[in-house]
């Protein structure tokens, strides 16, 4: 039996993959599954960029204001809501349509990966949460030096994590290293891609857009209260840069520049994953002819 097809756009932020998933939905009966791990938040719009209502034009849309933001949101979380997308989808005779730019979580829904839950040792557990965020790297990097390639220094709930799986004897980088990474679908990925100075322009760009829709005001709603730092969801690109400004250490115009070098940085390491863990086949943005008829050709293809 032909696995579902399901096509994956990929890319840096800032690319255009929202606006080529409206025509692909559009042209290929598709509905459109968001791969972002910040657009899940309820009330995180200017800041993740989340598609507005009106810009859907009718398209079913998946994983977008799913989870509170002051409720922590994980990988496994995402490959179990992501792959009842799918189904759902498929079950309205739909084409989905997974667009986004985390990585790990497109590649944990789509591939074999397996998260096993571990039994609860407590004691551990207020050990860990008792310590500094980069005490916990550094026992990290000694734990499972492989794991801290994918997991970033500041973000505490997957470190604490991997340090609860390495206590049960296997690592977390090992486990996913003996898994087979094999595709559960019939995968397009395509992969938006532009010249590297003019990326970095519309990046810029649209931080500035961001802080004229109203990013400030978002922001101070939602994480002005120092309780809100240690949210999961303030780690994001786009928020966690306003800790110093509620702290009156940085201007609005100081906040503004670190979101957009920290927006440029991240796009660089997308690629350089997306390069390197996933068969994407790239495109220039404006190319969007050879694109639609990469997508017709394989979306017309039954297989056997």
């Amino acid at each position: 039996m032909a696995k579902q097809k399901v096509l994956a756009i990929v890319g840096p932020t800032g690319v255009g993959k929202t606006s080529l998933s409206i025509t692909c939905a559009r042209l290929f009966d598709g509905e459109v599954i968001s791969g972002d791990s910040m657009q899940v938040y309820r009330g995180m719009d200017i800041g993740t960029a989340k598609i507005k209502d009106e810009e859907k034009q009718g398209i079913r849309h998946y994983l977008l204001d799913i989870q509170s933001y002051d409720q922590p949101f994980h990988v496994m979380a995402f490959q179990e809501k992501c792959r009842a997308a799918i189904e759902s989808a498929a079950s309205h005779h739909k084409l989905p349509i997974v667009c986004g730019g985390t990585g790990l979580y497109l590649k944990a829904a789509l591939y074999d990966y397996e998260f096993e839950e571990q039994p609860g040792d407590k004691a551990y557990e207020k050990e860990l949460e008792g310590m500094e965020t980069s005490a916990l790297y550094e026992r990290l990097k000694q734990e499972d030096p492989a794991s801290t390639k994918t997991i970033h220094p500041n973000n505490r709930k997957r470190i604490i994590r991997a340090l609860q799986i390495a206590r049960s004897g296997t690592t977390k980088s090992e486990r996913e290293a003996a898994q087979r990474h094999e595709p559960l679908y019939d995968i397009l990925w395509i992969g938006l891609d532009l010249e590297r100075s003019r990326l970095m322009e519309r990046i810029d760009e649209r931080v500035e857009q961001m802080f004229a829709q109203g990013l400030v005001e978002e922001a101070s709603r939602l994480f002005s209260d120092p309780k809100t730092w240690e949210y999961t969801s303030f780690q994001g690109i786009g928020y966690k840069e306003f800790k110093p400004y509620f702290l009156k250490e940085w201007s609005e115009e100081m906040v503004k520049e670190k979101i957009k070098i920290h927006t440029r940085q991240y796009a660089k390491r997308q690629m350089t994953w997306f390069n390197h863990q996933i068969p994407v086949r790239w495109f220039e943005k404006t190319d969007q002819d050879s694109i639609l008829k990469t997508v017709k050709e394989w979306y017309d293809d039954k297989g056997e």
